[in-house]
């Protein structure tokens, strides 16, 4: 039978680069996107071209009748998901916490924490032995600055992958007697396009002689993680998250 994988966020970027490559390892995809529609159908469009099956999925993953209704969307048009790849998340402009008001907060820890919580309910719900399932994978995209901080910059962003990461632990000894690992990558400066919807669009070139490689990582490095994670190569690996962030 062939495996199923579901990534949030994945009509651009690193959510983008694991679809395409997940295709390439024989799965099928579902793409899900909230707005830019046309960049999802390119990423299906590519995985067909090469032979592939994938499908489109609209939702806010941060409302939880879309979520609910993305989930069914999968099971009738794919079939029982094998593997959810929580990568929806978004960024902000630099700010300091005293200048953050409640929008902006509201907006970071619902799309970065709250959605993850939300797909990883339902993927567990298909995926358990204890609701019927044959198991399966999640794997939670973090981000180094859950251990930096970012200060000065995002300590909102820095916290809400900070409780991916913790969620990605209780998560996994939760479920691990249920056929289902959880595990985490945490990516340093990837060369996106995040950095521009934070408005720092200069962000990796001006970053890059800072760090140890002297330079960014791909988003196909990251991808090359997440299907290693969602693979049974990693089958003796659950509750981790592998940093992807070039010594960072």
């Amino acid at each position: 039978m062939q495996p199923i994988v579901l990534i949030t966020g994945g009509s651009r970027g690193i959510g983008a680069a694991t679809a395409l490559l997940a295709a390439r390892q024989g799965y099928a995809v579902a793409v899900n996107y909230n707005r830019n529609s046309l960049a999802a159908d390119e990423v299906v469009r590519q995985i067909r071209a090469r032979g592939g099956s994938a499908i489109t999925v609209q939702a806010d993953v941060a409302i939880e009748a879309q979520v609910m209704a993305m989930f069914e969307k999968v099971d009738a048009k794919l079939g029982p998901l094998s593997a959810l790849v929580n990568n929806a998340g978004v960024v902000d402009v630099a700010s300091r916490v005293d200048a953050m008001d409640l929008s902006r907060l509201q907006r970071m820890f619902n799309t970065n924490i709250l959605s993850a919580f939300l797909c990883a309910r339902e993927a567990v719900k298909r995926m358990s032995t204890r609701h019927g399932g044959s198991g399966g994978t999640i794997v939670n995209v973090s981000s180094v600055a859950a251990r930096l901080g970012g200060a000065g910059q995002y300590v909102d962003y820095a916290a809400s992958k900070g409780a991916i990461d913790t969620l990605t632990v209780g998560l996994a000894k939760e479920v691990v007697l249920e056929g289902i690992r959880a595990n985490g990558v945490s990516p340093g400066i990837i060369d996106t396009e995040i950095h521009a919807s934070g408005g720092q669009a200069d962000r990796v070139s001006r970053m890059a002689p800072q760090l140890p490689m002297q330079r960014a990582g791909t988003a196909h490095e990251v991808a090359q993680a997440i299907v290693w994670l969602m693979s049974d190569a990693s089958s003796y690996t659950t509750g981790a998250t592998l940093d992807v962030s070039g010594g960072r």
